[in-house]
């Protein structure tokens, strides 16, 4: 007897509900915070106020004697991003163990749409940057989508669109961030000191024997300071050991608990994550100059048009293009719940690349480089516009959901009645 065709987006798991659950209560007030941040930050470097801004960005603090002696952007950069990378590596171990990363059969879906979704833009930045003689080495720049700003989009423009459909979403985010990570690990790590790096990871070993036994922070936040400062001292950029050490929390739980370890840490570090973290970074991050002169110089920037194409339209394109052969060649289809526009229009919301992107445009570029200013404009005038289009995508998508159910249901009465 023939099996029936697996479903994309059929059903979500128990765990991957409340993992859902949790990212949307958080990331909301998350993003409004970060757009705050944004907000503030564009108007003071544009302000006449703007030397100051740059005096304190750039003001050093920290001992030398331990290579710490970073500028408090840098510190912003480096240090409070890694709680954010601590809460996604939590995140990813709860949806790997516990989610739809754990089911290959629904895994793939996620995985191959994300990875579509990289491919395709770093494909773009590299033929508009080779066609006008730019710099190659931006070309990770739009492969990454922030989760905040993405899931709150989502929260706010498509409450009413198919629980899975959403679920595919922050799973493809998650799943984005996780190769993103990759990235950022094997391409802009630099002069790697072998013996601080074995440091590290003999540190997060450590963290992941004690936060088996406890979650006090006494004991927990010195390991963590520990992998941070070594990690930072080996070349490896240091917010990779967030990821690492978040990945060490178990993320089922024990007999007797109600939740995981994982569980409980995400729920203490997620608000100050989204709350103090993002938001300060993006302070620092996004203050970029947007005179006339200033956006002259991003539009004639082939490293910008890259990034700005990538993101707007390489991220939906990669993503409906890799979800669609998955249809086309195995013997997977849309649940019936599910059509292409619905793909379509999370894609779009996919092109939001701000906190991430932001990262590895300060990564990809000397200091003081005009690229890396005209490229965090680039950022920001792109997930703008993906926001934009994605949200009014998403709310006609919600109409014709909405509409649709209103027919069935009438189709249903009018059969109850005859």
């Amino acid at each position: 007897m023939a099996q029936p065709r697996p479903e994309l987006f059929d059903h979500v798991s128990p765990g991957s509900e409340r993992n859902l659950a949790d990212t949307l209560r958080g990331e909301r007030a998350g993003a409004v915070l970060l757009l705050v941040g944004t907000v503030v930050a564009l108007v003071w470097a544009n302000s006449p106020w703007r030397d100051a801004y740059a005096e304190i960005a750039g003001t050093v603090v920290g001992p030398a004697s331990l290579h710490l002696d970073l500028s408090i952007a840098a510190w912003a950069t480096d240090g409070l991003l890694a709680i954010f990378f601590f809460v996604v590596g939590l995140e990813l171990k709860r949806e790997i163990v516990d989610g739809e990363l754990r089911r290959p059969s629904t895994a793939i879906v996620p995985i191959l749409a994300a990875v579509g979704g990289m491919a395709v833009p770093a494909a773009f930045y590299v033929l508009v940057v080779t066609l006008r003689d730019g710099p190659l080495h931006g070309w990770a720049i739009p492969v990454a989508t922030d989760i905040a700003f993405a899931v709150a989009v989502l929260g706010i423009a498509g409450r009413r669109l198919p629980t899975a459909l959403r679920a595919f979403l922050l799973t493809l985010a998650v799943v984005d961030d996780l190769l993103g990570i990759v990235v950022i690990a094997i391409f802009y790590a630099q002069g790697l000191a072998l013996g601080w790096l074995l440091a590290a990871l003999a540190t997060v070993a450590a963290f992941g024997v004690v936060v088996r036994r406890t979650t006090s922070p006494w004991l927990l936040l010195p390991l963590g300071v520990a992998a941070w400062t070594f990690m930072h001292a080996s070349g490896v950029h240091a917010t990779i050991a967030g990821v690492l050490l978040g990945f060490t929390a178990p993320a089922l739980a024990r007999r007797g608990e109600e939740e995981s370890v994982a569980e409980r840490l995400e729920h203490r570090w997620r608000p100050i994550s989204a709350g103090v973290a993002v938001p300060i970074f993006a302070l620092f991050a996004a203050g970029v100059m947007l005179s006339p002169e200033a956006l002259a110089g991003t539009v004639a920037d082939p490293a910008a048009q890259g990034v700005a194409l990538g993101l707007v339209v390489g991220k939906p394109l990669g993503i409906v293009l890799a979800t669609f052969l998955l249809v086309k060649l195995t013997r997977a289809t849309l649940d019936p719940s599910v059509r292409w526009a619905d793909v379509v229009a999370v894609g779009v919301v996919a092109g939001i690349g701000f906190t991430v992107s932001l990262l590895i445009g300060e990564l990809s570029f000397e200091d003081g480089s005009p690229h890396t200013e005209h490229v965090k404009a680039a950022i920001l005038i792109a997930s703008v516009t993906a926001a934009v289009l994605g949200a009014l995508l998403l709310r006609w998508r919600t109409r014709r959901h909405a509409r649709h159910l209103a027919e069935r249901r009438r189709g249903v009465a009018a059969d109850g009645q005859g």
